[in-house]
């Protein structure tokens, strides 16, 4: 008998605990308030970091007109890179924590193509170094355009927090 109600008891509860899972906490990270969407999202001990633009190198001038420079696609790479390490290093992870990145390249105007070089260029000056050796998976890719007209990459980039 005493068997029987330890069994009882067992069963009990394995299905009061069949509807309880476990929650993955998300938190969301704020850029500027003008901005449309989170710059990165923890889910867990994960951060999906948005897709980040670069920088321009000169910025517009409306008293002379001219319009903001950017730079190749090297330059683009170097800038958005360095933007995604500032967000990673806001929330305490480097670089060497990405293990997974999507870059997203505009043809260049002066070649009608992609310049993969260029962005490996600059990709190379974060990852696989002697002070950084992790590698994330990669995937590149030629789109028809980016939001900004001027853009020739986007990297968006997902990072592990390590134990």
């Amino acid at each position: 008998m005493k068997f029987k109600n330890v069994m009882v008891g067992m069963v009990l509860l394995g299905v009061s605990s069949v509807g309880v899972q476990a929650q993955t906490k998300v938190t969301r990270v704020y850029g500027p308030p003008t901005q449309k969407f989170a710059n990165a999202v923890w889910a867990g001990d994960t951060l999906y970091v948005a897709g980040q633009l670069a920088l321009p190198v000169t910025p517009a001038d409306k008293v002379k007109g001219t319009p903001a420079v950017y730079g190749d696609t090297k330059t683009q790479t170097l800038s958005a890179l360095s933007t995604i390490e500032k967000i990673l290093k806001s929330q305490g992870l480097t670089m060497g924590d990405v293990v997974q990145m999507d870059v997203f390249m505009a043809p260049d105007p002066a070649t009608g193509k992609m310049d993969f070089a260029g962005m490996n260029e600059g990709y190379s000056t974060y990852f696989g170094t002697a002070d950084q050796p992790n590698k994330p998976v990669r995937a590149a890719m030629q789109v028809a355009a980016l939001a900004n007209p001027l853009a020739l990459v986007e990297i968006q980039v997902v990072a592990v927090k390590s134990k």
